[in-house]
């Protein structure tokens, strides 16, 4: 299992469409994807559970990945997260 620490360089943090847009590229890889904010985790592959952590612009969150392709997944993810920082 990965983990990576991501500070969130999205404008509207995670609403809506980057949410999904988050969830849609998490589900794109067969490792189990977390998504942590605080002491709140949730499967970064359930809108539902994304959307619950109303990630902020500006804001940390840790990306965890267990699986065959979790290298992969964490990087595309990070990047998503970021966009372009780190």
């Amino acid at each position: 299992m990965r983990e990576k620490q991501v500070v969130v360089h999205l404008p509207q943090g995670l609403h809506a469409r980057p949410a999904t847009l988050f969830v849609k590229t998490a589900t794109s890889f067969s490792s189990e994807i977390g998504l942590i904010k605080g002491d709140k985790s949730v499967n970064a592959k359930s809108i539902i559970g994304v959307m619950s952590l109303a990630v902020a612009n500006g804001e940390s969150v840790k990306l965890t990945a267990d699986g065959s392709d979790e290298e992969e997944a964490l990087v595309a993810l990070a990047a998503f997260l970021g966009q372009g920082a780190e």
